[in-house]
């Protein structure tokens, strides 16, 4: 990012969105005031020259380059941009919605963030109301949030999407749609050009893009360095376990990165049978490879929904012999009675801790002596200024190396 193209960045928080764009935007704040005070000093050192006056030269480059009219007054300072863009958003009695941007985004390459699992009351209508959403409306805003961008001229429109909607109907398996792939065919019909989510549930998604860029987004670092609170990852009674089929990559990925053993959780489901909740589910039997008699077992997977597999794999885990259950979830949906159930499965002493990131806004979560929260948000946050900066985001996308820098340093300890 060009210090002196300020303006070029533009960001629209739909209301379910509100809460992650914010966190973000204090992360891009941060970022930006840290690139252009190493710019700064580097500069200096290398012409010689005073400090004050190579930024009083950036700000009228600034001015010069800008199309509107400078309102800073202090010319030796830097110029924190606005990145946030003024934005009204009314929801109908009849339950249409309307997105209105208030601030001038032609020419500007605009992100546009939306929690569609957020269900907690969002303001809307100039504060005037409280509303709670379910995934469609918050769909149905972002849709048309993203039609009000390009009638205002944005250059650029992207997409930050912690999660990715639709993301678990990917794949046909009888007369039913492919509604993952049908939304990638509608954000590109927008001119979406960018897409940024997290951990999104299956990779073959990105296959149904044809011109848009998918950057999916790994917790796995951010989890890391919180499970390294708890418990100490460098010990040799830490076990990796796969909860199913599924999520073998994934927890292969932590047992590569950790150094540890790698088991895996088999479930035979009855697909007869719908899973209602964390009691009721289609699995009738589980079986174990691997051994974690005596061991802190860590499962990670991407979403939990009703979590009634994972309930299940705990109470498994417990009989098996572990000595301590952990669970690591990017993408913690919690939905119907979850959390209740998982209260109760906490003071039967199932599971130690559930480490979840902030990707879906969930307050009661955080309540939860059980739940501990990893935030993401400066993660989306370095991944929108790489991009916007033209920067590779290679490193973000693949952390390993940063994983086992972690572990180096803990090691040290």
């Amino acid at each position: 990012m060009k210090y002196y193209d300020e303006n070029s960045l533009a960001i629209i928080a739909c209301p379910a969105g509100e809460h992650f764009a914010e966190l973000t935007i204090k992360h891009l704040e941060k970022l930006s005031v840290s690139r252009f005070n190493k710019r700064i000093d580097a500069i200096s050192k290398r012409y010689e020259k005073d400090r004050k006056d190579i930024v009083r030269e950036l700000n009228f480059l600034s001015d010069l380059n800008s199309c509107r009219m400078p309102n800073h007054k202090a010319l030796d300072k830097m110029v924190l941009p606005r990145f946030k863009v003024k934005s009204r958003f009314t929801h109908f009695v009849n339950g249409e919605l309307k997105t209105e941007i208030l601030d001038s985004i032609r020419g500007r390459n605009v992100y546009i963030f939306q929690d569609v699992e957020n269900h907690h009351p969002v303001s809307i209508n100039d504060g005037k109301e409280m509303h709670t959403f379910t995934v469609n409306d918050n769909l149905m805003s972002l849709i048309v949030t993203i039609d009000a961008a390009r009638h205002a001229g944005a250059h650029v429109i992207n997409l930050v999407l912690p999660a990715f909607p639709y993301s678990r109907q990917h794949k046909k398996k009888g007369r039913e749609g492919l509604t993952a792939s049908l939304l990638a065919r509608f954000y590109e019909f927008f001119d979406v050009s960018n897409i940024i989510t997290l951990d999104i549930h299956s990779r073959e998604i990105e296959n149904a893009f044809n011109t848009c860029l998918l950057q999916n987004l790994h917790a796995s670092y951010q989890i890391i360095n919180e499970l390294a609170k708890i418990v100490d990852i460098n010990s040799q009674d830490l076990v990796i376990v796969a909860p199913d089929s599924g999520a073998v990559d994934r927890n292969k990925f932590y047992a590569t990165s950790l150094k540890k053993p790698l088991a895996m959780l088999y479930k035979e489901r009855d697909y007869s049978v719908v899973s209602l909740n964390a009691k009721q589910s289609n699995i009738v039997s589980m079986n174990l490879l691997g051994d974690v008699k005596g061991k802190t077992a860590f499962l990670a997977d991407d979403m939990l929904g009703t979590g009634g597999t994972l309930l299940k794999a705990f109470e498994f885990l417990q009989k098996e012999g572990a000595k301590k259950v952990i669970a690591a979830i990017s993408l913690p949906l919690f939905n119907g009675n979850a959390i209740s159930q998982f209260d109760e499965a906490y003071k039967n002493g199932l599971f130690y801790r559930i480490i979840g990131t902030n990707a879906i806004y969930h307050e009661e979560l955080k309540t939860k002596e059980w739940y501990i929260e990893s935030d993401v948000s400066k993660l989306f946050a370095q991944t929108i200024f790489r991009t916007q900066s033209n920067d590779s985001v290679s490193s973000l996308l693949d952390n390993r190396e940063i994983i086992q820098k972690t572990l180096a340093n803990t090691q040290k300890k």
